[in-house]
């Protein structure tokens, strides 16, 4: 029950309201900025993979910001680029369990902006 609170709260901290019913624009949706804390607690991470999430995270977090500049169409391939990029670079990170929880949150996250 403690490890499903957990994971509630980092999924919290992760996502926003639904981007198209709050009329967020663009930039905010794509902004995939989070509290590594939260992220590292959720996920168990040591201190060696908090650095390299970290790390991986700000290259996907520039590169949504640049799919934010494209027009539809290529942003949405944008977008998908940089999530494939993102979870092959994760699933390298993580282990198993770790990378599971992630690519859950990551999916929620996406959904939750109206990116997905």
């Amino acid at each position: 029950m403690k490890k499903i609170l957990l994971t509630l709260v980092a999924l919290m901290s992760m996502t926003t309201t639904f981007a198209e019913n709050e009329g967020m624009n663009t930039t905010e949706a794509y902004n995939m900025t989070v509290n590594m804390k939260s992220l590292a607690h959720a996920l168990g991470l040591t201190n060696d993979q908090v650095e390299s999430v970290a790390e991986v995270h700000k290259t996907f977090s520039t590169e949504m910001m640049f799919a934010a500049q494209y027009g539809k169409d290529e942003r949405s391939k944008m977008v998908e680029k940089a999530v494939n990029k993102d979870l092959a670079y994760m699933n390298y990170i993580l282990n198993k369990d770790q990378y599971r929880k992630y690519v859950m949150l990551l999916n929620i996250t996406l959904a939750n902006r109206g990116l997905r």
